[in-house]
């Protein structure tokens, strides 16, 4: 895991009102403004300026803190990826410490932390930042991807197969692969179904419902022959 050194804290002029001192504080703003910018405009789209205005810090400040603006983003998004991360783990390891789960449970155990985010404008943000993130070159999502997610992603396809042992390996790498792609476009925020639905049948608040359906749709494309 890649270890980035925590500078010292300068003297911040033109603090936002209501906001503790601190450079964990500092910091955690910026990765707020960043986090809502990326999302919206990609990383090629945004840029420094942009995010020193929306946090009233300069881009010199910026700078000092995550080194460039690639060290900001790399940093912004793993603020939240590896806490995801995390936390399927943990709810992996509970539920196998329970018995054998089903593919049910070990999908709905997956899909969990990061519905969760859709509780606060900053947590889709960060949703939209990941689906995002499929869409940016290379050398900037693959690395990223790998470091938030490839250990835990991994376990996931290990516990699938072990429930499903008809599942070839092949067969269980596309169909992690096609449920990351499934939960990136139902959380994110995409509008779809507001769009496709008579008015009044969806509501785009029930975070039951989603998980719900997205879970059976999964399940049932890992079951199928």
């Amino acid at each position: 895991m890649t270890t980035i050194a925590r500078a010292s804290t300068p003297r911040v002029k033109q603090r936002k009102p209501g906001r503790p001192e601190g450079t964990s504080a500092v910091r955690d703003e910026i990765m707020d403004a960043a986090e809502a910018q990326f999302a919206e405009l990609g990383y090629a789209g945004t840029t420094l300026r942009e995010i020193a205005a929306a946090t009233n810090v300069t881009q010199a400040l910026i700078s000092y803190y995550f080194g460039s603006k690639y060290g900001l983003f790399e940093e912004t998004f793993l603020r939240r990826g590896q806490v995801i991360s995390k936390q399927r783990v943990d709810l992996l390891e509970a539920l196998l410490d329970q018995g054998k789960p089903t593919a049910r449970d070990i999908v709905h155990a997956f899909l969990s932390p990061t519905l969760a985010l859709r509780a606060t404008p900053q947590g889709r943000a960060f949703l939209r930042l990941q689906a995002r993130l499929h869409t940016e070159p290379p050398e900037i999502s693959y690395k990223l991807r790998t470091h938030a997610y490839g250990s835990s992603t991994q376990r996931y396809v290990e516990a699938l197969r072990l429930a499903l042992p008809q599942l070839g390996e092949l067969d269980a790498y596309w169909r992690m692969t096609l449920m990351v792609g499934t939960y990136l476009y139902a959380f994110s925020d995409t509008h779809r179904m507001e769009e496709m639905t008579p008015q009044g049948l969806y509501d785009p608040d029930d975070t039951e419902a989603l998980i719900e359906q997205v879970t059976r749709f999964v399940v049932g494309g890992f079951q199928a022959p």
